[in-house]
């Protein structure tokens, strides 16, 4: 997924270069390659050799691709508007100052735990002495 969305971002009429996908994706060009010939399979991504350099592959969407993803983009957008409709920013705000407390909480007793089980326990203190 995050292929077609890098191309969706990064698409010219000639395609993107595989090793150009890879630099935003932070990955290298071998696994776009890969990844990239398995969405080729399924219709979701054309590839094709660059007329002046045959080394290098460019990489578009397919119609097929951009209706799907078109989609996908108003289902979430349907998504996000239900969820906004419930939470308004200082609802949003509350919520995630919570759950940051949460976190921490948690945190703080999975290292109380992580003490406890490296103590000895107190019988084992007693037939050590």
């Amino acid at each position: 997924m995050m292929i077609l969305m890098a191309l969706i971002d990064l698409e010219k009429d000639g395609g993107v270069p595989v090793n150009v996908v890879a630099k935003l994706m932070k990955v290298e060009s071998a696994f776009i390659t890969r990844h990239s010939k398995e969405l080729e399979d399924k219709r979701f991504v054309r590839r094709k050799r660059c007329a002046n350099d045959a080394r290098i592959v460019n990489l578009s969407l397919t119609d097929s691709a951009r209706r799907q993803l078109a989609s996908i983009a108003a289902q979430q957008e349907e998504l996000d508007e239900f969820v906004a409709g419930y939470l308004d920013i200082t609802d949003f705000a509350k919520l995630a100052s919570c759950l940051s407390g949460v976190r921490q909480r948690l945190e703080k007793a999975r290292l109380h735990a992580a003490l406890k089980m490296q103590e000895p326990s107190r019988e084992q203190q007693l037939r050590d002495a």
